[in-house]
């Protein structure tokens, strides 16, 4: 038996008629033989027993911890891939790896010097070594904000969200306006952390296609067929990973028409916005949608060519009022999991964006163009591969004609002897399903 003690209000001279503590008894024999007398005021009673139903038994009998059904449903489809390829480089060649997004491996495209003294102004203030709002700290927002607000889609700093990377805006992104057991939809080719979020999240992917003989254009009418009820957004992401296209102002509006007539919003990846070669224009999405609200995201990676500081930013471009308050409200309740963008970086960004030179973003593409060109007339040259000229971001897709190579299944066998003989690394396309003609 369990003695506990409690404190006891007591009403006039002692518990009246039948009171109860925690569901036992009170009265004039019940508590240690005696009444409980009181003027008003708290005492303390002791209870013989146990006050709580006895537990189940909750014991286990061995150690049994197992990973959560997100951990389980979480796959890079690129490694599903990779982790399966036979990579024997020739020993005789240095390894060239051409498989990740990261301008800086080769130590060929450094940022600005704008860009690491508005680092070091940061640091040296010593203002910024602490913790950032979840949100981002105000003044960097409005710089956000600022940098990319237009007549046609105005931003203010409560239409930013700082975030680490892209990928984390993404995260959210998805996030707020996925459920489980709704879908998505993802372009093909395309990213390949949006099928691994979305599918952690018990989120269905559908791939739409891009057209290679249309510069990777959308394939309209199939992506149109792909939408119903439980459709949550439309990712967009241009300038394109991997293609390396560029969407028309022409082809953006098609495809707003289409997210318009299905009111599906759309979740626009333009981590590349602005990375386009002379001759192309490829406006922002938000500036050419009258109704369909889009989250925007993008940072510093890649325009800035610092993937490593971890900065990025949603942008909620809703003229018309479609979110609310509610998907605005859910973004900051998801930020808060996590204090995610570099306070440091935060406190450079302001400068970032407003003092590096004009010279710098045209020397970048000046020099992606010209590596694209030699790329494609080298590669043009080869029978039976067939590459699609970019337009515009990092990245060029090469069609494989299988005629030509009887000695290959398919593009992971000839990825794995590009390996074996020339110590060239690139990354087989069929890991997000894409089967285009050249690769039957």
């Amino acid at each position: 038996m369990e003695n506990k003690s409690y404190l006891v209000q007591m009403s006039g001279t002692g518990v009246l008629g039948k009171a109860t503590v925690n569901g036992k008894a009170l009265n004039g024999s019940a508590v240690n033989g005696k009444a409980v007398l009181g003027n008003g005021n708290f005492h303390h009673v002791s209870v013989n027993g146990s006050l709580y139903p006895a537990k189940a038994k909750s014991r286990r009998l061995r150690w049994e911890v197992k990973p959560s059904e997100m951990a389980n449903n979480t796959l890079n489809p690129i490694r599903a891939i990779v982790d399966g390829m036979k990579l024997s480089p020739n020993p005789d060649k240095p390894m060239i790896a051409l498989s990740i997004g990261d301008p800086t491996v080769f130590g060929n495209l450094p940022t600005d010097e704008a860009v690491l003294q508005a680092m070091r102004d940061a640091v040296d203030s010593h203002k910024f070594n602490g913790y950032a709002p979840s949100v981002g700290y105000l003044k960097s927002r409005e710089a956000v904000a600022n940098f990319y607000s237009c007549p046609e889609a105005p931003l203010e700093a409560d239409d930013v969200i700082l975030t680490s990377g892209c990928s984390q805006a993404i995260d959210l992104a998805l996030s707020v306006l996925c459920n489980p057991g709704d879908n998505v939809l993802v372009p093909c080719p395309g990213f390949s952390l949006y099928k691994t979020l979305a599918v952690s999240m018990g989120v269905e992917v559908k791939l739409y296609n891009l057209l290679p003989e249309k510069a990777w254009e959308v394939d309209l009418q199939h992506l149109e067929s792909l939408i119903d009820e439980r459709t949550s957004c439309l990712i967009v992401t241009n300038p394109s990973n991997p293609c390396g296209s560029v969407f028309s102002k022409e082809h953006l509006q098609k495809i707003l028409k289409v997210a318009s007539k299905h009111c599906v919003p759309v979740l626009a990846d333009e981590i590349y916005s602005d990375m386009v070669f002379p001759g192309c224009d490829s406006p922002s999405m938000a500036s050419l949608s009258s109704d369909v609200p889009i989250l925007s995201c993008g940072g510093l990676a890649k325009r800035w060519l610092v993937p490593g500081w971890r900065m990025g930013w949603i942008l909620i471009h809703d003229r018309n009022d479609v979110f609310g308050s509610e998907i605005r409200q859910g973004l900051v309740k998801l930020t808060q999991r996590i204090l995610g963008a570099c306070s440091i970086v935060q406190g450079a960004l302001e400068s970032i964006l407003n003092n590096t030179p004009q010279s710098f973003y045209s020397s970048t593409i000046s020099f992606l163009k010209s590596n694209s060109e030699t790329c494609f007339s080298e590669l043009a040259t080869v029978p039976g591969l067939n590459p699609v000229m970019p337009s515009g971001a990092m990245y060029l897709m090469v069609g494989i004609d299988m005629d030509h190579f009887p000695d290959f299944k398919n593009d992971v066998d000839f990825t794995e002897r590009l390996v074996t003989e020339q110590s060239v690394f690139c990354l087989p396309a069929s890991w997000e399903g894409t089967n285009t003609p050249e690769d039957d």
